[in-house]
C-alpha cells in the first residue's frame, strides 16, 4: 500500500501550511519530566540529525517534544511516529520538553510553537517521520561505511543495524560517533515506510507517560517546588477593568508567614511562606474595588446587543445561488434563532505560574499550550530581550485551550518583579472561574425554504459573536471574517443549491473571549445540525435517512450509517425516551454521533447511550483515540446540560463546581466508539467529539418529548410534563 505523499493540513484559505521540520542541532537546554526512565534526561549526545532527535552511546533515543501533553496522548503518539521509522521500541524513546522556538518547533498548521486546533498528528504526521527516517538512513549509512558493504544490503532492526548476509549486528549506540560524520540527508529524499510495513503505528501502545501518572511523579506548572520559593494567593477584580482602591496591608502582614503584599492595581496578592498563609492573608487585607466602566453590564446588556446586531447583514462567508429568492419561493419556510452561553474551561489545574524575576532575565515554570507566544508576551512586558525569557514547561492539568493565552502569566511575572527571589502565583478555583477566557455568547439566525418534497432549496445562517481569532491573531481578521467562526457552517455536510452565511463581529463588554476545545464548530455544528433535524421534521421524514439523502461526502455517509446502525437505529423506544443523531466534519475528520436520551416527568434528563461513529483517517494509537472521543463527548455533554456563565453587575456569577458543575461520575453513560479504516491522512480529535454531542442530544430530546432546544444549556424547566404526542416519528 501507497503512502500518501503529503497531508491536507489547511480547511480553509486562511491557514497556509508551512514546514516543521529544521535542520540540524543539538538541544542542551532541557526540562527534566521526572524519574521514571521514560523520561530521563540523557547526557549530550555526538549524534543530533535533526532537532528532534538525540542518540546517545548507550542507544539511547531523546526526541525533543515540541507539543505539550495535556492528557490527549500526544507524547505517546508522537514518539511512535519517530519510534516506527527509526526503528526502534518506544521503551527506547525518552522525551523532554523543546524550549521555545518557532523556527525549530513550529507547528505546521498554526505556523508556531503551539498546540491546539486538534492539529499535533496533523502537523507532525510526515515531519517527525522523515525525522526518525533521516536518523535511520544515516545509522545504516555508517554501518555500510564500516563493514564495507552496500547500504542496501543492511536493515535496520530494533535500534540496530544488521548485515544479513554476514550475521553482522551494531547497536545505534556503536553507530552514533560514525553516523555524526556523515552528510545529513535531505528530509524529502528519504524512503518513508508504507502504511502495511508499519508495526508500531496502529496498535493501542501503551501510554509512555501514563506510570509517571499512576505513581504520583507527574509534575505539573502547579507541583514546582524551588529553593527559597514563596507563594502567592491572587485576587482579581471582579469586575473586568476595575482596579484595587484599598487594601488592607497591615492586617494580610498581621497573619503569620505573610511576607509582603504586592498590589498591580487590576490585582493584589499576598506573598507568604505557604499558601494557606497567602489565602489567610489575602481574606484579612479586605480589597476594596473600583468597578470601572463594566460595573453595569448584565446579560441582558450583552444578548439584547447581539440580537440587535443580528438584524443587520454581515460579512459574507458564502453566497451561492440567490438564498432570498429561492426562499421566497420555497413550498414551506423554516427560521429559528438559536443561543449559545460562555463557557469557562474549569481545567483541573486551576491558573499557576512560578517566575523568577532577575534584572538580566526571567525564568517561568507553568503548563502552556503556546511556549513561544507566552515568551514574546512577557518579553514585551518586561523589556527583556526573548532569549533572556526561560521557558520552563510541564504537563498540563487540563488546557482546553484556556493555556493559549499568556493573562494568568503575565500576572504572576507583575507580582514576581516586587518579589525578591521565585514565587508560585495560584489561582482559587474562584478566580479561575470568575477570571477566566470565556468561549463566546452566540446569537444566531437561520432560515431554510423546502420544495415541495421537503428538500432543501435554501439555507441562510447569520453569525453573532465574538471573535477569539481577531484578538489572538488580527492579522487572520480580514474582511470581517476569519475561519474559525465559520468553522463548519460556511462548510456543512450537506449540499445546499442557494446559500448565504454571514458573519456578525460583536465584541461583549465586561468579558474576555478565548479558545474553549474548539470553539467556532461547538457552536456552528449545534446549529446547523439541529436545524436540519428541524427541517427533517418539517418534512415529516427520518432524521437520519433525512441526512443520508442530503449529505454529499462519502466519508460523512459511513460514519452516518455505521453510527445509526451500531445505536440500533429505529428500534421501538419506550415513552419518553428518544434517540437523536449528529454529523459533522471538523478538524479533518468526520464523525457521526447518536444519543439516546429519557426525560423525566420533572424535565431531568437521564443520558442511556451514546454511541459514536468515525474516520480520523489514519489511527497511530486507536486506545488513545477512543479516550479522547470518550473524554470529548463528555466534556461536550457536561457543556450542553449545565454549561454557562452569566453575569450580573459586571461580575461573573458562577464560582466553583457547585455551580458551574461537570459531570457526576454516576452520570457519565458509556459512549461506544466505532472507527471506520481509512487510509487518508490522520485527521484531528482532541476536540472533535465535543462539538458532535450537544445537537444529538437536544434532537433525542426532541425525539422524545417534542420539545426542540434552541438555547443552551438544556432548561430542564422547559421539558416538564411536555406533552408526548406532538413528538415526530420516533427514530
Amino acid at each position: 500500500m501507497s503512502e500518501p505523499s503529503s497531508i491536507a493540513l489547511d480547511r480553509r484559505s486562511f491557514i497556509k501550511a508551512g514546514a516543521a521540520l529544521a535542520g540540524s542541532l543539538i538541544i542542551d537546554f532541557a526540562i527534566p519530566l521526572g524519574e521514571c526512565p521514560a523520561f530521563a534526561q540523557t547526557a549530550p549526545a555526538p549524534f543530533a540529525p535533526n532537532a528532534f532527535i538525540r542518540i546517545d552511546r548507550q542507544g539511547v533515543v531523546t526526541l525533543v517534544m515540541p507539543m505539550v501533553e495535556m492528557g490527549q496522548g500526544v507524547y505517546t503518539a508522537m514518539a511512535m511516529l519517530l519510534a516506527e521509522e527509526l526503528e526502534v521500541g518506544l521503551d527506547h524513546v525518552r522525551l523532554e520538553h523543546a524550549p521555545p522556538d518557532d523556527a525549530l518547533y513550529a507547528n505546521a498548521i498554526l505556523q508556531s510553537q503551539t498546540t491546539g486546533l486538534s492539529s499535533t498528528i496533523r502537523a507532525f504526521w510526515i515531519p517527525l517521520r522523515q525525522a526518525g527516517a533521516v536518523a535511520r538512513s544515516m545509522l545504516i549509512a555508517a554501518a555500510a561505511k564500516q563493514w564495507s558493504v552496500d547500504g542496501n544490503s543492511c536493515q535496520a532492526q530494533r535500534g540496530a543495524v544488521v548485515h544479513a548476509a554476514s550475521s553482522r549486528r551494531l547497536t545505534y549506540g556503536e553507530l552514533v560517533d560514525m553516523a555524526a560524520t556523515l552528510p545529513i540527508p535531505v528530509r524529502d529524499s528519504v524512503v518513508l515506510k508504507p502504511l502495511d510495513a508499519m508495526s508500531l503505528i496502529g496498535t493501542s501502545a501503551k501510554r509512555i507517560e501514563g506510570p509517571e501518572k499512576v505513581n504520583g511523579r507527574t509534575e505539573f506548572g502547579i507541583d514546582v517546588r524551588l529553593p527559597g520559593m514563596k507563594i502567592a494567593a491572587i485576587a482579581v477584580s471582579p469586575v473586568l477593568g476595575g482596579r484595587a482602591t484599598q487594601v488592607d496591608e497591615r492586617a494580610a502582614l498581621a497573619v503569620r508567614g505573610v511576607r509582603q503584599v504586592v498590589n498591580i492595581d487590576e490585582a493584589v496578592a499576598v506573598v507568604a511562606d505557604h499558601m494557606w498563609a497567602a489565602r489567610k492573608g489575602l481574606k484579612a487585607a479586605a480589597i476594596q474595588w473600583d468597578d470601572g466602566p463594566n460595573a453595569s453590564v448584565e446579560m441582558t446588556t450583552i444578548v439584547g446587543q447581539l440580537e440587535e446586531a443580528a438584524r443587520h447583514p454581515g460579512a459574507v462567508a458564502r453566497n451561492e445561488g440567490d438564498a432570498d429568492k429561492a426562499l421566497a419561493g420555497a413550498a414551506q419556510r423554516l427560521d429559528a434563532v438559536y443561543q449559545m452561553p460562555f463557557l469557562a474551561h474549569a481545567a483541573m489545574e486551576p491558573m499557576n505560574c512560578t517566575v523568577h524575576y532577575a534584572k538580566d532575565g526571567c525564568d517561568i515554570w507553568l503548563g502552556t499550550q503556546a511556549p513561544t507566544r507566552t515568551q514574546s508576551m512577557v518579553a514585551e512586558l518586561t523589556g527583556l530581550p526573548k532569549t533572556a525569557i526561560r521557558i520552563h514547561n510541564h504537563f498540563l492539568g487540563g488546557g482546553f485551550g484556556r493555556r493559549l493565552d499568556t493573562d494568568g502569566t503575565l500576572l504572576a511575572v507583575k507580582v514576581a518583579r516586587n518579589v525578591d527571589g521565585p514565587v508560585k502565583v495560584v489561582w482559587s478555583r474562584e478566580e479561575d472561574i470568575r477570571h477566566g477566557m470565556y468561549r463566546p455568547y452566540y446569537y444566531d439566525r437561520v432560515s431554510a425554504g423546502l420544495d415541495a418534497n421537503g428538500h432543501p432549496i435554501a439555507w441562510t445562517h447569520r453569525i453573532v459573536g465574538s471573535s477569539v481569532m481577531a484578538r489572538y491573531v488580527p492579522s487572520l481578521f480580514k474582511d470581517g471574517l476569519e475561519f474559525d467562526v465559520i468553522d463548519s457552517a460556511a462548510e456543512t455536510p450537506y449540499a445546499f443549491p442557494n446559500m448565504r452565511v454571514e458573519y456578525v463581529r460583536v465584541e461583549p463588554p465586561g468579558i474576555q473571549t478565548a479558545f474553549w476545545r474548539g470553539v467556532g464548530l461547538t457552536h456552528n455544528v449545534f446549529v446547523v445540525e439541529s436545524f436540519i433535524d428541524e427541517l427533517a421534521h418539517a418534512a415529516k421524514q427520518d432524521p437520519f435517512l433525512y441526512r443520508k439523502a442530503h449529505a454529499v461526502n462519502p466519508r460523512a455517509l459511513a460514519v452516518l450509517t455505521l453510527a445509526a446502525e451500531k445505536a440500533d437505529w429505529g428500534t421501538t423506544l419506550p415513552a419518553r425516551r428518544g434517540r437523536g443523531i449528529s454529523l459533522q466534519f471538523a478538524f479533518g475528520s468526520y464523525s457521526s454521533t447518536v444519543v439516546e436520551v429519557e426525560v423525566a416527568l420533572d424535565g431531568s434528563i437521564k443520558v442511556h447511550r451514546i454511541v459514536c461513529a468515525a474516520d480520523c483517517g489514519i489511527v497511530v494509537n486507536p486506545d488513545t483515540l477512543a479516550a479522547q472521543f470518550e473524554g470529548g463527548t463528555l466534556f461536550g455533554l457536561t457543556a450542553a446540560l449545565y454549561g454557562a456563565i452569566t453575569l450580573k453587575n459586571g461580575r461573573v456569577e458562577q464560582s466553583n463546581f457547585h455551580d458551574y458543575r461537570p459531570m457526576r461520575m454516576n452520570e457519565c453513560p458509556v459512549v461506544e466508539m466505532h472507527l471506520v479504516k481509512s487510509t487518508e491522512a490522520p485527521g484531528g480529535v482532541g476536540e472533535t467529539p465535543t462539538s458532535a454531542i450537544a445537537p444529538a442530544v437536544t434532537n433525542a430530546i426532541f425525539a422524545a418529548t417534542g420539545v426542540r432546544i434552541r438555547t443552551l444549556p438544556i432548561d430542564p424547566a422547559l421539558l416538564k410534563s411536555s406533552n408526548p404526542g406532538t413528538k415526530e416519528v420516533r427514530p
